[in-house]
């Protein structure tokens, strides 16, 4: 009996999830992203049961999807006792607050869902003072339907200019002051990060950036010998971890920062200013992509994008391509005259392609299984040398 109740408490959450399929969107790509969703939901602690998509123009204002579809998802959560339903795209509060009533359930948009998993891993005051104030700056403007809600529990009127109306304005000034409260947090957290930047010297820094859940960790315990936490998640690392990394007797500084991912809320952007400061001030970049990723190419992207968007974009980068041990090729039958995937390139074909198109320096790797990590370390030493000689040229030292 005991172990059936303990069960019982153990019991996983379900979901399901929801994507449009639109103009700007198309059928595949709202696929991969409804696929991210999934992992999204699985790092959170969530068991997603079905996907649901809708063909529209543009989405419905007061619930996001169609009448038809919305009721096919009510009978599904009903029938399913699903526990929480999870959109692609950022909900309005009245699309938010519209959802809620119709389902009866906890309603997630991807924003939201990414800010919560956030929160999950947040372990240090800097990381829960920047993940709070995201999602107090996400909050703000979703009180109204949270209030009504809460009106609707208590069996208040809600009506306007009523007692419901002067909370929600209370409710607003507190979170303001809540938000004014946690910036000046981290003002004082960020000047104290700054004045720990400056005072590590002219030593060469080097950030290790990329997508979510591409082995970055897992190579910083490769090179630092230190033992960073790493897992197969989504947003493993969230603090910026530093550590000090000698390559034949040459040494330098290495961080682990947070990982990109598409749609990344803006919240996050802003408050994690300190966090990515570390990647603005790198003076090179190691760019790890996970190449048995079947959209590795957009994965890459995407970081390049962000990149450019928070000033480090012109650094010098060594494009990594990890997790060559999970990389699958599927070769194509000769009377097959479908178009050819990147899973029908084979890794050779993939290394030959890569590394003669870019402008950058590239390595095929497997942090996992220690493959070709010598080959990495030389390369990244060259590179730290080169900067070291640019920045003391009179300092032979070490080489």
């Amino acid at each position: 009996m005991k172990s059936e109740l303990h069960l019982t408490a153990k019991k996983t959450k379900t979901t399901v999830l929801i994507g449009v399929i639109n103009k700007l969107q198309g059928e595949e790509e709202a696929k991969e992203f409804l696929d991210e969703l999934a992992f999204l939901a699985e790092t959170y602690g969530l068991a997603t049961q079905k996907v649901f998509t809708q063909k529209l123009d543009s989405p419905d204002k007061a619930t996001f999807i169609g009448k038809g579809k919305l009721a096919e998802v009510k009978g599904y959560c009903i029938e399913h006792a699903i526990d929480i339903v999870i959109f692609d795209d950022e909900l309005s509060p009245s699309q938010q607050r519209n959802l809620e009533k119709e389902l009866s359930r906890k309603i997630l948009d991807r924003t939201t869902l990414i800010l919560e998993i956030f929160s999950q891993r947040a372990q240090t005051a800097h990381a829960k003072t920047q993940v709070q104030l995201a999602q107090y700056q996400y909050l703000l403007p979703r009180l109204t339907g949270m209030w009504t809600h809460l009106e609707r529990q208590r069996g208040g009127t809600g009506t306007r200019g009523g007692a419901g109306e002067k909370e929600i304005e209370t409710d607003r000034r507190i979170t303001r002051d809540k938000i004014s409260q946690l910036k000046e947090q981290l003002k004082t957290i960020d000047k104290q990060m700054a004045t720990q930047r400056k005072n590590r010297g002219e030593i060469v820094r080097v950030a290790l950036v990329g997508y979510t859940n591409v082995g970055k960790s897992t190579i910083m315990n490769l090179l630092s010998k230190s033992t960073v936490f790493a897992e197969n998640k989504l947003f493993a690392t969230l603090d910026t971890t530093v550590r000090k990394v000698t390559i034949q007797n040459l040494f330098f500084l290495l961080s682990d920062t947070v990982g990109f991912i598409r749609k990344l809320p803006h919240q996050l952007v802003e408050s994690f200013k300190s966090t990515l400061d570390e990647v603005r001030e790198a003076d090179i970049l190691i760019h790890v992509v996970d190449i048995s990723h079947k959209n590795f190419e957009d994965h890459l992207h995407v970081v390049q994008e962000t990149l450019t968007e928070i000033g480090a974009g012109d650094k010098p980068v060594i494009l990594v391509f990890n997790k060559i041990d999970a990389f699958k090729y599927v070769p194509k039958d000769d009377d097959d005259l479908t178009p050819i995937t990147k899973q029908n390139l084979s890794l050779e074909v993939l290394r030959k392609t890569w590394m003669s198109n870019l402008n950058t320096t590239c390595i095929f790797i497997s942090a996992q299984n220690k493959e070709n990590i010598e080959e990495f370390k030389q390369l990244l030493y060259e590179q730290v040398k080169a900067m070291h000689i640019k920045r003391y040229p009179y300092n032979n030292l070490f080489y």
